[in-house]
């Protein structure tokens, strides 16, 4: 199953956008691992190294596909992927419907370089 191989993780400068995004995507692939990460360590907007580390070390996938909402979420995942040895794929796609599209086809077995594909068309950073 590739839900075993891949996990998803959400970093957003708001922690309620990426757990209803989570939520969202529990709708679609409910056997896909899906973790959220938002806010700054004091809760207010922004993005936290430790929290995004903290949420990959709590995932057991070996590879995580990363989706970010602005750039210095995307900054905080590149250190956190310089320090781990993870496969951690950042992607450049829409927030939501790169993540979505992602969980979907993972949910459905869809092998990784035909999901990589379809994201593809999604990159828009």
């Amino acid at each position: 199953m590739m839900s075993e191989q891949y996990g998803i993780l959400l970093v957003s400068h708001v922690a309620e956008l990426a757990e209803g995004l989570a939520r969202l995507l529990k709708q679609v692939a409910k056997d896909v691992t899906v973790k959220a990460v938002g806010g700054a360590e004091d809760g207010g907007i922004g993005t936290s190294f430790d929290k995004v580390t903290a949420a990959l070390n709590e995932m057991s996938e070996p590879n995580i596909l990363a989706f970010y909402d602005l750039g210095s979420a995307k900054m905080n995942l590149e250190l956190v992927s310089e320090m781990t040895e993870r496969n951690l794929l950042i992607c450049d796609a829409a927030f939501v419907e790169g993540a979505y599209l992602t969980a979907a086809l993972l949910q459905a077995d869809t092998p990784f370089e035909k999901i990589r594909e379809q994201l593809q068309e999604l990159y828009v950073k």
